[in-house]
C-alpha cells in the first residue's frame, strides 16, 4: 500500500476501533468487567474469529495486512505513553516499604509456572500442532514456562486504575511484583531465542542491558530529570516546552528498552518512576492522560485480536489441551502468588486479591506468543490455546477480585465507594 492508502485505511480503522471499544467497553462495564477487558474483547471481535467469519472480504478490506504495521506502531506508542503515566503515579515510598514482598511474590509467580509449564510442555510435545520438530525439549519447556508466568502488566495497571487501587498498598504491591516478574519472563524468552538460533548476544543484551538501563534511569536519570520539576515549579505548571522535552525523552527511553529486547512498556514505566515528584508529576497527567486512555490505548488492546483465531481450538483433543493449560496457568501463577503473599504476612483476603490480579494475562502474553509463532518455536494449535488461556484468565480477574476482595474492602472503607470503573 502507498502512503496515502495507508493513511486512509488508518483513519477508517481508528473510527471502527473507537466505536467498537466504546460499545463493547460499555457492555463490559455493565457486566462488571473493566473497560480494558471490553477493549480486548472488541479486538477479538474485529479479527478473524468473529468479523472475519461473518464477512471475510469486508474484514480484509478494513484491515489489510499492510496497514497493520502502522496500527502496530501506533499501538506501541499508546502503551508506552500509558505505562509512562502509570510510572508517574507510582508510589515510590510505598514500594520501598513493600519491595521485599513484591520480590518474593514475583519470584514465586515466575518460578512455579516456569517449572509447571516445563513439565506440561513435555506432554504437549507428543501432540500434533503444538511444537515443531526443530524446537528442542529445552526450548519447548522454557518457552511454555515463560508463557505461563507472564503477567498482563499494562492491563494490570489499567485494572488497578479502574478499581480505584492506584496508590494503595495492594495496588503498589501487585504492580511492583508484575513489573519484576514480567522482566524475568522477557529474559527467559531472550534465552529461548538465543538457543533457537538468534545467538547468545540477544540474551546478554536483554539481561545486562535491561539491568544497566534500570540502574541508570533511576540514579543518574532521576538527577537530570529533577530540572523538569524546578522549571515546572517556576512556571506554575507544565509548559508546552516542558511537555515536548518530556515526550522526546520518553521516545528515547522506549526506543532503548525495545532495542535491547525487554519491550517498550518497561522503558515508559521506568521513566515515569524516575520523574521527580511535585508540581511536574501532579500536572503532567492532566495534559496526557485523556488522549492516551481514550484514543491511543484502545489500539494496543484491540491489535492482538486481529491476529487471533479461536476457531482452531474446536476438537475434543484441543479442548482438553486448553483446559490443561488454563488449569496449570491458574494454579501456577495465581496459587503461587497467593502462597507467597501469605508467607509475607498478608491476610488471606489480600493474598487472594494478589493471586487473582497477578493471574491475569493480556497483551504482554500475546506479544510473547506472537514472537514464539514468528520464530517457529510453537505452532498454530498451541498459539490458539495460549490465546484462549489469555482471554479466560483476563476475564476471570475482575469478577474474582470483586468476590474475594473488592466488595469487602468497600464495606470496610479501604476502597472508595465509587471506583473509576463505576464512575
Amino acid at each position: 500500500m502507498t502512503g496515502p492508502q495507508l493513511s486512509i485505511a488508518f483513519f477508517l480503522q481508528m473510527f471502527v476501533i473507537l466505536v467498537a471499544c466504546r460499545l463493547v467497553g460499555g457492555l463490559a462495564r455493565k457486566l462488571g468487567q473493566p473497560q480494558v477487558v471490553g477493549e480486548m474483547v472488541a479486538g477479538v471481535f474485529l479479527g478473524p474469529s468473529l468479523f472475519g467469519l461473518i464477512s471475510p472480504s469486508f474484514q480484509r478490506f478494513l484491515f489489510p495486512p499492510d496497514s497493520l504495521k502502522l496500527l502496530y506502531v501506533a499501538a506501541q506508542l499508546g502503551i508506552g505513553l500509558y505505562m509512562f503515566l502509570v510510572g508517574v503515579e507510582f508510589d515510590i515510598a510505598m514500594f520501598r516499604q513493600r519491595a521485599r514482598s513484591a520480590a518474593v511474590i514475583s519470584a514465586a509467580g515466575m518460578l512455579v509456572p516456569l517449572v509447571l509449564g516445563g513439565f506440561l510442555a513435555l506432554g504437549l510435545r507428543q501432540i500434533p500442532g503444538m511444537f515443531p520438530e526443530k524446537a528442542g525439549v529445552y526450548e519447548s519447556m522454557l518457552f511454555l514456562g515463560a508463557a505461563l508466568s507472564i503477567t498482563a502488566f499494562p492491563m494490570l495497571a489499567r485494572i488497578i486504575y479502574e478499581r480505584g487501587l492506584t496508590g494503595t498498598g495492594l495496588g503498589t504491591l501487585v504492580l511492583s511484583a508484575g513489573a519484576i516478574g514480567d522482566t524475568g519472563a522477557w529474559c527467559v524468552l531472550a534465552m529461548v531465542l538465543a538457543s533457537f538460533g538468534a545467538g547468545p548476544l540477544l540474551a546478554m543484551k536483554a539481561i545486562i542491558g535491561g539491568t544497566l538501563f534500570t540502574v541508570a534511569i533511576l540514579t543518574i536519570g532521576r538527577k537530570l530529570l529533577a530540572r523538569l520539576e524546578t522549571k515546572a515549579k517556576a512556571a506554575g505548571g507544565v509548559t508546552p516546552a516542558l511537555l515536548g522535552i518530556t515526550l522526546a525523552i520518553l521516545m528515547l527511553s522506549v526506543w532503548i528498552t525495545d532495542g535491547i529486547g525487554v519491550h517498550a512498556v518497561f522503558g515508559g514505566f521506568l521513566l515515569g518512576v524516575a520523574i521527580p515528584r511535585g508540581t511536574f508529576s501532579r500536572e503532567l497527567p492532566k495534559h496526557l492522560e485523556p488522549f492516551t486512555v481514550v484514543f491511543l490505548l484502545p489500539m494496543f488492546f484491540t491489535f492482538s485480536g486481529l491476529n487471533t483465531r479461536l476457531d482452531v481450538v474446536s476438537s475434543p483433543q484441543m479442548l482438553l489441551v486448553a483446559a490443561a493449560v488454563i488449569l496449570t496457568a491458574c494454579l501456577g501463577k495465581g496459587g503461587a502468588c497467593w502462597a507467597a503473599a501469605r508467607l509475607r504476612g498478608e491476610d488471606n483476603r489480600t493474598a487472594l486479591a494478589v493471586g487473582t490480579l497477578m493471574n491475569a494475562r493480556g497483551m504482554m502474553e500475546l506479544i510473547l506468543i506472537n514472537i514464539g509463532l514468528q520464530y517457529g518455536i510453537i505452532q498454530e494449535g498451541l498459539f490458539s490455546v495460549l490465546v484462549l488461556m489469555t482471554i479466560v484468565t483476563t476475564l476471570m480477574a475482575s469478577p474474582v477480585f470483586e468476590w474475594v476482595y473488592g466488595r469487602h474492602a468497600r464495606k470496610a472503607h479501604v476502597l472508595p465507594a465509587t471506583s473509576a470503573l463505576e464512575a
